[in-house]
């Protein structure tokens, strides 16, 4: 529509027409008002029963909510009124009608349950809470890019159908691919590692990622966003440097920018932006600082992967965002390089929230013959993997990178109770729909 006004935009002594949603009707008798609802906000529709048009006032009070529909006249300023402007209507037009019954309340008045929330997508979305959420995603997704870019790191898209998986043929979606067996990608690592050995030398990738993992829990999703970073002639700790800039270019750029949206999500006083560095533990502190606030049953040891008990202990400890490093080698990927003085060490590394795990990353073996004795020693095939080992055989340089869970990002950034919130569609062991 050329010549249609957003609701935000529209000013005492304008001539409009608006189109949205017919969000609410209210009724005072006499008079009533019709607030239709678009993307940039709400207005109010005035409809004085004894001084307008019999049919344009008919019109306006039998629309149902929901109903797509425009609006055209004269817009004047009214104090008492939501936004302090008011449409005196010359017509009213219902451009598509909804069905008087709703699965749910896009007003907010009555709450839904999250399954039916979802089941119902679209219709949840106009929710003010359940939009702001996207438009915070958004602006997440727009600052990483352009804190990755500051770093001098080129953009690039990966395959997400593979012949072999990332780290063997465990936790894969198969596939039939023109009569061969493929999966889906649970990770770009092995494309972006050989990234670094081509003429781009750093890149990033924002895109999805697929794990046939059997969770049931409200931090985890079956296809989910990841960011993904890999440069050369990096170590484990630049790595961390850039991951560290990246979440909080975010943070600052959602508390920048999308002040309205943290106003309608109730946490525009409570927002902070991380200020201090991170943190970095290393594994064997972590485990020591866990043991000590006596959270688990059992105490963990050298060589224990951190239960989910565990690392809330160690958030609640700790406060913020942290890193855990130099974990042991044995619970890291084959990729990962151990450290050149003790090879029980890995350079691998975590970043945290206190609530859970964000990233996972490290320096990369880049030495073929090593690498190969990784592949062995995890039980892997090197072969399967040759498209990824040949080019290590053409001068890989050392490099590091890490992988950053964006719906885990924005759930933490919000305090949102379930990962689902954050996710347009969510992909779960029970939903494949919409």
């Amino acid at each position: 529509m050329e010549d249609r006004t957003y609701t935000a935009d529209a000013e005492p002594g304008d001539t409009v027409t608006v189109a949205g949603w017919a969000h609410e009707i209210r009724d005072l008798g006499g008079i009533a008002f019709l607030i239709v609802r678009d993307t940039s906000g709400k207005i109010q529709v005035k409809l004085e029963k004894d001084e307008m048009d019999e049919a344009l006032v008919e019109t306006g009070l039998g629309v149902s909510r929901e109903s797509v529909i425009t609006v055209s006249g004269d817009v004047k300023e009214e104090p008492r009124a939501p936004t302090g402007v008011e449409i005196v209507p010359e017509s009213i037009e219902v451009v598509a009608e909804a069905e008087t019954q709703l699965p749910l309340d896009p007003s907010g008045k009555v709450d839904a349950e999250l399954p039916t929330r979802l089941d119902n997508r679209t219709l949840d979305l106009r929710r003010d809470e359940a939009k702001a959420i996207f438009e915070i995603r958004a602006e997440v997704l727009r600052a990483a890019r352009e804190a990755f870019r500051s770093v001098h790191a080129t953009e690039i898209n990966t395959p997400k159908i593979v012949a072999t998986g990332t780290e063997g043929g465990t936790e894969l979606f198969p596939i039939t691919y023109f009569g061969r067996e493929a999966f889906m990608n649970q990770s770009p690592q092995l494309f972006k590692q050989l990234m670094v050995g081509s003429g781009l030398e750093r890149v990033f990738e924002i895109g999805p990622i697929f794990r046939a993992e059997e969770h049931n829990t409200p931090r985890h999703l079956n296809e989910a966003t990841s960011i993904d970073f890999e440069s050369a002639f990096f170590d484990h700790t630049e790595a961390m440097d850039v991951c560290e800039h990246v979440v909080r270019s975010a943070y600052e750029a959602v508390a920048e920018n999308c002040e309205a949206q943290l106003e309608t999500l109730g946490l525009a006083d409570e927002f902070e932006v991380p200020e201090d560095e991170f943190p970095r533990l290393t594994y064997e502190e972590a485990i020591q600082r866990i043991n000590a606030t006596g959270e688990l049953d059992e105490q963990l040891v050298w060589g224990d992967d951190l239960p989910t008990e565990g690392e809330r202990a160690l958030g609640d400890d700790v406060g913020s965002h942290y890193f855990i490093t130099d974990w042991p080698s044995e619970i890291k990927p084959f990729y990962i390089k151990d450290h050149d003085d003790d090879e029980q060490l890995s350079t691998g590394f975590d970043m945290m929230h206190p609530r859970m795990e964000l990233v996972s990353g490290g320096q990369r073996e880049h030495r073929y013959d090593l690498l190969i004795e990784g592949f062995e020693q995890q039980g892997l095939d090197p072969d399967q993997f040759e498209y990824y080992t040949k080019m290590f055989k053409y001068g890989m340089p050392p490099h590091a990178g890490w992988g950053l869970g964006g719906e885990r990002l924005v759930m933490t950034m919000l305090d949102l109770p379930n990962i689902r919130e954050a996710v347009l569609f969510p992909r779960d062991r029970q939903r494949l729909s919409p």
